[in-house]
């Protein structure tokens, strides 16, 4: 059985569990993935816990720093807990600056726990040539803790919106999407977009689970699934755990 620890937000992890059905649409009931969505919304704020840490990563933590990361630990902790207690066999995250954690998380969890990221990594080291420019959109705590780029260099150059963008389109679309308003959404991320483009990027990861969302809520799956530009780690995870849940 899958875990999935959702709630962050409870958009992305409803979009990730979707997206594992619609991998096994066709099969009779009896064939589709048996799976918990723990859909954890109390869970504090990842941003808030890492905004002291991030403005100074060389800097060591102190006491109020290490209590905020702490606090977020503990809450992830309980969740895959849960679903650990439950007969889950491996556990998902669908949430990029989630993790931030995932180090901490593995240690004190007696089953695996699939690295979204990684995954993201072994499908662009499978389409893109060493020194290609990937661009990246994500909260700012995913991309000042670089949850990405401590995996994707030195072989890869990621590239970034400028702070300008980030602050104004960016953010504002994972916003939206976590508000429910998608049409905004989809078009404050639009200039993002055309920012990396521009900037020479073959793939561009979606690094925010709610990113998707905004982009292509209103399209097919069949869009998702052969967009030669965009890497969904809402997908990539997702069939990840269907390979994974079938070796079971």
């Amino acid at each position: 059985m899958i875990g999935i620890l959702g709630g962050m937000g409870t958009q992305a992890g409803l979009d990730f569990c979707n997206k594992l059905t619609i991998l096994n649409r066709g099969k009779i009931d009896q064939e589709y993935p048996l799976f918990i969505l723990y859909n954890k919304s109390n869970i504090p704020s990842r941003q808030q816990s890492i905004g002291v840490e991030v403005n100074n990563l060389s800097k060591k933590l102190n006491k109020n720093d290490k209590e905020k990361y702490n606090i977020v630990l503990k809450s992830l902790l309980k969740g895959c807990k849960f679903l650990e207690k439950n007969k889950c066999k491996f556990i998902v995250i669908p949430c990029n600056t989630a993790h931030y954690w995932y180090e901490d998380l593995q240690r004190k969890i007696n089953i695996p726990i699939i690295n979204m990221p990684k995954e993201v990594f072994k499908i662009t080291n499978n389409k893109c040539k060493k020194n290609t420019k990937i661009g990246i959109l994500a909260t700012e705590g995913t991309l000042k803790t670089g949850v990405y780029k401590k995996i994707f260099k030195p072989k890869y150059e990621l590239i970034y919106p400028s702070i300008k963008i980030q602050k104004e389109k960016v953010n504002k679309a994972i916003s939206y999407v976590k508000k429910g308003n998608i049409r905004a959404a989809e078009k404050s991320i639009k200039p993002a977009i055309d920012f990396l483009i521009k900037n020479q990027c073959k793939k561009i990861i979606l690094g925010c689970t709610e990113l998707p969302i905004a982009i292509f809520a209103f399209k097919s799956f069949n869009k998702v699934k052969s967009s030669k530009i965009f890497l969904d780690p809402n997908l990539i995870l997702a069939q990840s755990s269907m390979k994974k849940y079938l070796k079971k």
